[in-house]
């Protein structure tokens, strides 16, 4: 039975869409604080570097010399101001100190009601995702209903894509829903 490009095509798009989506929601899952000091949790923070907005990671090296402590070092010591500004506007609710040099982000430990508070924002940050990889899905299945409306592709074609398309969405959406189990659970570990 020959095969298919145009439909091959459609699902290795949507594949690798979803994998995109995926590492957004493990980016995104990542922000999260869950008690314990990790570079994620700031390195996304947009600081005003002269007069650009970009990336924290970009202008300072994140370390973790302790389990409640980061530490960044801009690379530029004139960002310093910008950093710390970046960090005080963000909604992790952390007190930035400054040294001159360096600076030191203490995280105190969550509190239960905290900690409840994250595993609702990882929960519906997680079912943003799963949204996300089935509007790819949908997008896939309209392409694919067009190409046996112009007959490029046989309706057998076109089911067994589409079987295929429902197998690659399940499996991402499991892979979607253990990252968000994951960080739950590490949230409420304590």
């Amino acid at each position: 039975m020959p095969e298919n490009k145009a439909l091959d095509a459609t699902l290795a798009q949507a594949r690798e869409r979803m994998q995109k989506g995926l590492e957004s929601l493990k980016r995104e899952l990542a922000t999260l604080r869950a008690g314990r000091a990790h570079p994620g949790l700031v390195e996304h923070l947009k600081v005003e570097y002269y007069g650009v907005p970009t990336p924290l990671n970009q202008v300072a090296s994140i370390a973790v010399p302790e389990a409640q402590l980061l530490l960044i070092q801009p690379w530029d010591k004139g960002a310093m101001g910008s950093i710390l500004k970046a960090i005080q506007k963000s909604d992790l609710g952390l007190n930035p100190q400054s040294d001159g040099a360096s600076i030191r982000l203490v995280i105190p430990p969550l509190t239960e009601e905290r900690r409840r508070e994250m595993v609702r924002q990882a929960h519906k940050r997680t079912e943003e995702g799963r949204v996300a990889l089935r509007n790819i899905r949908r997008d896939a299945l309209e392409e694919l209903r067009r190409m046996a409306r112009e007959k490029t592709a046989s309706e057998d074609e076109e089911n067994r894509a589409k079987e295929q398309l429902q197998k690659i969405t399940d499996s991402f959406i499991a892979s979607g829903d253990e990252l968000g189990r994951a960080k739950e659970a590490e949230i409420m570990e304590v």
